[in-house]
C-alpha cells in the first residue's frame, strides 16, 4: 500500500484537526512535522493518522509538543518491538512443528 503525502495549509489543518498555526511552528520546529515549500504549509504522510493523533495528545491529554515527540518515539519503539516479537512467535512455531515432525521436510 502506497504511502499518501499530502500537502496542508496551516489553515486546513486548523480546520480539520483543530492544530493552530503556533502549534503546528511548535510541531515543525521539533521535527514532528515537515514544512512544506510553501509558506504556511506542511508535508504530510498519512495525514488523518498523525494530525488526530497529535491533536489528541496537544488538546485531550494536554501534552507539552516536547511530550509529545517522546510519546510518538516510545510508540514507534511499541510497534517495533510487536512486530519482532510476532516474527519470533512465528519461528519459534516453525521449530515447534519441525521438531515434532508435523513440519515440511526439504529435499530428500
Amino acid at each position: 500500500m502506497p504511502t499518501r503525502v499530502l500537502l496542508l495549509t496551516f489553515q486546513e489543518c486548523d480546520t480539520r484537526y483543530g492544530l493552530g498555526r503556533a502549534e503546528l511552528h511548535q510541531f515543525v520546529e521539533l521535527g514532528l512535522l515537515r514544512p512544506a515549500p510553501a509558506p504556511d504549509t506542511i508535508e504530510v504522510e498519512e495525514p488523518d493518522e498523525l494530525l488526530p493523533r497529535l491533536a489528541r495528545l496537544h488538546h485531550g491529554l494536554g501534552l507539552a509538543p516536547e511530550a509529545i515527540d517522546l510519546v510518538l518515539l516510545m510508540r514507534q519503539r511499541l510497534l517495533g518491538l510487536q512486530a519482532a516479537l510476532a516474527r519470533e512467535t512465528a519461528r519459534a512455531e516453525q521449530l515447534e512443528h519441525f521438531l515434532q515432525g508435523t513440519g515440511p521436510l526439504l529435499g530428500e
